[in-house]
């Protein structure tokens, strides 16, 4: 531990107010449990994180655990059809029910003493109670759930954030893709030993992308700004209709979120011409999604909550999700998607699909792990931010602003 952080006894709020504009934040931010702590109650229990895709949980009863830090979600199909979420905490002496990371279940039976809850979190069984136990107050604790065009979050917050303007100002543009008849067909998880901010700083900039990710470099344009003037996009702009892309920017991100909206937001860049989509080579890895009639050498970026961000290509969509698992490290999940009717071997390889971003998101773990080490460093001080890392910034601005929340 840095021998700075032991010898500074200023408070949080004084931590904030020192805070230096378009600079990164200060060492204790990154390895302080305490401020890890107050991260987890006002900012990452109290917003929405992507949890999966609807194709994932189809039928009733099939289930998916979900974890972030401290808690456990079950997210199941109920048996009116409906997504609901529920605490995966037993509520007679708090053990995990759900062992299982997913699957089908007919009911959830806890592991410790048999406590039995049917899909729709009501306790069915509970052996050897005495005769005024009420079964019906003892059901498991509800979890938040929302839904985005076939995407589902969580929440563990009784009281989360209004998912009604994404579902309104996103309804072009994911229609445009079909999110909702989408299908998962790869997913993966890479772990970080790293404070989760500097997970998500990362995602948030491409100042690192030239020197650190050739692969990515080599097809994407790398522009400073969303600027669609600029010359490196125009082959873009004059190909989308033709695609049958519409020219759509919606940008309610973090700070410029509505009042109590999760924040959110699509913008569209460019890669280099040749490029048809994110691939090993730049050609097609599946087909063309939703209404999209061909390759315009662009990709759209989506923003949902403070932990989730997509790019969406042509022909594949690629999901990352962000979480925090103690102060010290976090978990990058990465999700990939095609046409729901797809067939694998015949329209996509799971190899070729998932080879540009499986490859760029290990360079990136290695990148915030030496990242971290050096933040560990009593030499370590906050460094001014370049003109590619304003929504690094503007994120940092946002987190500090959400920690002086009541």
């Amino acid at each position: 531990m840095s021998a700075v952080f032991k010898n500074d006894t200023r408070s949080i709020d004084e931590l904030i107010a020192c805070q230096k504009p378009g600079h990164s934040l200060d060492q204790r931010f990154y390895i302080d449990p305490d401020i890890y702590e107050l991260e987890l109650e006002k900012v990452v229990y109290r917003n929405w994180i992507l949890a999966g895709h609807v194709s994932q949980l189809p039928e009733p009863g099939d289930f998916k655990v979900f974890k972030v830090a401290d808690e456990s979600a079950i997210i199941v199909r109920g048996s009116d059809g409906n997504l609901k979420g529920f605490a995966n905490v037993c509520r007679h002496r708090g053990s995990l029910v759900c062992l299982d990371q997913e699957g089908h279940a007919d009911k959830f039976q806890c592991p410790y003493h048999g406590w039995m809850y049917d899909i729709d979190g009501n306790l069915t069984a509970a052996r050897n109670m005495n005769d005024d136990f009420d079964k019906s107050t003892h059901g498991l604790k509800p979890v938040s759930v929302g839904e985005v065009h076939g995407l589902f979050f969580v929440c563990f917050d009784d009281n989360p954030p209004s998912l009604e303007g994404a579902i309104r100002d996103l309804q072009e543009p994911m229609d445009m893709f079909d999110f909702k008849n989408l299908k998962v067909v790869a997913q993966k998880n890479y772990p970080i030993p790293a404070n989760w901010k500097l997970s998500i700083e990362n995602y948030q900039e491409c100042y690192h992308c030239a020197t650190a990710h050739p692969e990515y470099a080599l097809m994407h344009t790398l522009m400073i700004s969303r600027d669609k003037r600029g010359r490196a996009a125009q082959h873009m702009y004059e190909r989308m209709e033709a695609c049958g892309i519409k020219d759509i920017e919606v940008d309610y991100i973090d700070g410029a979120a509505h009042p109590g909206e999760m924040g959110y937001g699509y913008w569209r860049t460019a890669m280099f011409s040749k490029y048809k989509t994110g691939s090993r080579d730049g050609k097609p890895v599946a087909p063309l999604l939703g209404s999209i009639k061909g390759y315009d050498s662009g990709q759209s970026d989506i923003a949902l909550g403070p932990f989730s961000y997509l790019l969406a290509y042509n022909d594949h969509i690629v999901a990352y999700v962000f979480t925090p698992v103690d102060h010290k490290s976090s978990n990058c999940e990465v999700y990939w998607l095609v046409r729901g009717d797809a067939e694998e071997d015949k329209d996509y390889v799971v190899d070729e699909l998932t080879w540009l971003w499986d490859v760029t998101t290990a360079s990136d773990k290695e990148i915030i792990v030496n990242n971290y080490k050096g933040v560990h460093s009593k030499y370590y001080e906050p460094g001014p931010f370049s003109k590619m890392e304003d929504m690094e910034s503007n994120y940092i601005d946002w987190i500090l602003s959400e920690l002086q929340r009541p």
